[in-house]
């Protein structure tokens, strides 16, 4: 049986623990605006609700959030990105996020607005 660490759900082809994981622990914050948005998808996958709200921007941010746990999260393509590099606050990124819900298959398909402030991207919506 192996030992090794489960890969990353946001498909980087990392292990979990190098790529989004310091990130969920808060021992890391995401330095593009792409590797929020992964981040966020593997915060759905794996239902770290705490995360996706700390990650949303306070102006666009809802209260509370309730994961459908008959949703399961699949795969994600990265589409296209637009800005958000360290060294700009702003970007977008399109997405394809793969799912089944209740047996079905089904995707997400949006291009998010982000947004950095004091040096930590937010999440604000789709575009």
């Amino acid at each position: 049986m192996s030992t090794e660490p489960p890969r990353c759900p946001c498909d980087s082809g990392e292990r979990y623990p190098d790529c989004c994981a310091p990130y969920h622990e808060g021992r890391r914050k995401p330095p593009t605006a792409e590797a929020l948005m992964r981040s966020r998808y593997s915060a759905f996958a794996l239902a770290h609700e705490d995360y996706l709200l700390a990650t949303w921007h306070p102006s666009t941010r809802p209260p509370s959030l309730d994961l459908d746990p008959d949703q399961r999260w699949t795969h994600l393509e990265v589409l296209n990105r637009t800005d958000g590099t360290p060294f700009q606050t702003t970007g977008t990124v399109e997405f394809r996020a793969h799912y089944r819900w209740r047996g079905e298959r089904d995707e997400l398909h949006e291009t998010s607005r982000f947004t950095r402030e004091s040096g930590t991207w937010y999440y604000v919506g789709p575009t």
